[in-house]
């Protein structure tokens, strides 16, 4: 009986000991972006990891406890990495041991994600190299001249990389249909004299929701359009929308910049116009409260025109812009729209968002919308304000320096090389350093 009882009680020790070890690792993925080297571990339950880095030659070790593999490894798409290989190997019976070799220094940061959607149990490792480790600073976009200024129209694909966003019918990625219609409006905004589009995203990967509004702060846009594709439980919603920041997340962002205001010198009005970090709390309170509400009133009569460019295209869900406190509408000083171009969700429009025609005819509303209002109210100083003031002109005096062409100064001041010539009685297009000539400007 005693022997017997043992018996029993070793084979619960064993089963205990198998179900403890039952994690999978299904999959090992990689993914590129600007700001890092994303390695994604898919698994079937949590589990425990560590890191540590070698070097002579340099590698990162990953240790996953109590797991094993479904099949045979491989690690694709590592080109362009600080990852020039991947071995694997059981440790202890019990845990797996992953060498990532590198060529590179590099700073590894790791997390667990839970499921969600279609993804399952998730070990995330994102490796920076020492470039990617700096803030990286944005260019501003550049100015044609502080006369003639483009318009600068910041465009933020929802979603991205491991954030699919909503899946629609057809397993259709609402993170796809919204990067084609990006790319296409930057691409109608790109043509048009008097804009330059700034994306947020330009590939499959993700963008912090903060760090998008500072993308676009910090480049000093205009206007920040955000491109999403609804979905609901039932198959039967349909429509497009599209939303600006809420009174209630207004007042509640801009306490928020207070409560940071001392962390750095926020800026409102523009990028390099308004500084909050030397003003007392009442004046920065009142001068966010007055740059929000500008924003917002500016953000609702834009978004009008563009619920009204859209209705030609497909059907509004809502025939008034919706408010609501999204995180990417959150910029003091930069009049903001989420665009929901339709819902993924129901066959029909799921049908016709995955088609890059219906998803040009989507970007020209969009860009239709935002260019009828921009024009009737263009910012001060920008190519569109004079050219709807008339185009007047006056000859201003510009003294020729070191690198200078004829041509570069003509494209800088939206002018033909031709006509500088001709207004300065020049045979060709040589000039010489010191020289003084006068360039057509807006009055």
């Amino acid at each position: 009986m005693l022997a017997a009882r043992a018996f029993c009680f070793g084979m619960l020790l064993a089963v205990a000991q198998f179900c403890q070890a039952v994690t999978t690792i299904e999959a090992i993925r990689l993914r590129q972006s600007p700001e890092r080297t994303r390695i994604v571990f898919d698994l079937n339950a949590s589990v425990e990891h560590k890191l540590f880095l070698l070097n002579n030659p340099r590698r990162l070790v990953i240790d996953v406890f109590d797991a094993n593999f479904r099949t045979a490894i491989e690690l694709k798409g590592a080109e362009n990495t600080p990852i020039t290989g991947m071995r694997t190997a059981i440790r202890n019976n019990a845990d797996v041991r992953v060498v990532l070799d590198l060529n590179d220094k590099i700073k590894p940061r790791s997390f667990i994600l839970k499921p969600i959607l279609q993804y399952g149990d998730r070990l995330v490792v994102d490796l920076y190299t020492v470039d990617q480790q700096v803030a990286p600073v944005v260019a501003k976009a550049e100015r044609i001249s502080r006369q003639m200024r483009d318009v600068i129209i910041a465009i933020d694909a929802g979603h991205g990389g491991d954030d699919p966003g909503a899946i629609g019918y057809g397993k259709l990625y609402e993170k796809d249909v919204v990067l084609g219609i990006a790319k296409k409006l930057e691409s109608y905004f790109a043509r048009a004299p008097g804009y330059k589009p700034l994306m947020i995203r330009e590939g499959d990967y993700y963008v912090g929701l903060r760090k998008r509004t500072k993308i676009a702060r910090q480049s000093e846009a205009d206007v920040f359009l955000s491109i999403h594709a609804d979905a609901f439980k039932t198959a039967e919603a349909r429509g497009a929308s599209v939303y600006a920041i809420s009174q209630r997340g207004a007042t509640s962002e801009t306490a928020k910049y207070l409560a940071e205001k001392e962390n750095g010198a926020d800026l409102i009005g523009g990028v390099g116009r308004v500084s909050l970090s030397d003003k007392d709390d009442m004046l920065a309170g009142v001068l966010l409260d007055l740059s929000m509400t500008a924003s917002l009133a500016v953000s609702l009569e834009m978004g009008q025109s563009v619920l009204k460019a859209i209705k030609g295209v497909n059907r509004l869900h809502k025939k008034s812009v919706e408010q609501a406190a999204f995180a990417v509408l959150k910029s003091p000083d930069i009049p903001s729209l989420l665009i929901e171009t339709g819902y993924i969700s129901n066959p029909s429009e799921a049908s016709r968002l995955k088609t890059p025609g219906h998803q040009a005819k989507m970007a020209r509303a969009i860009f239709n919308g935002v260019d009828r209002y921009i024009n009737n109210h263009p910012p001060e100083g920008s190519y569109l304000s004079w050219k709807k003031r008339g185009g007047a002109v006056r000859l201003v005096s510009y003294k020729i320096e070191r690198g200078d062409t004829l041509s570069g100064i003509a494209v800088k001041h939206r002018v033909t090389a031709k006509s500088l010539m001709k207004v300065n009685n020049l045979r060709n297009e040589i000039i010489k350093i010191g020289q003084i000539i006068k360039i057509p400007a807006r009055k």
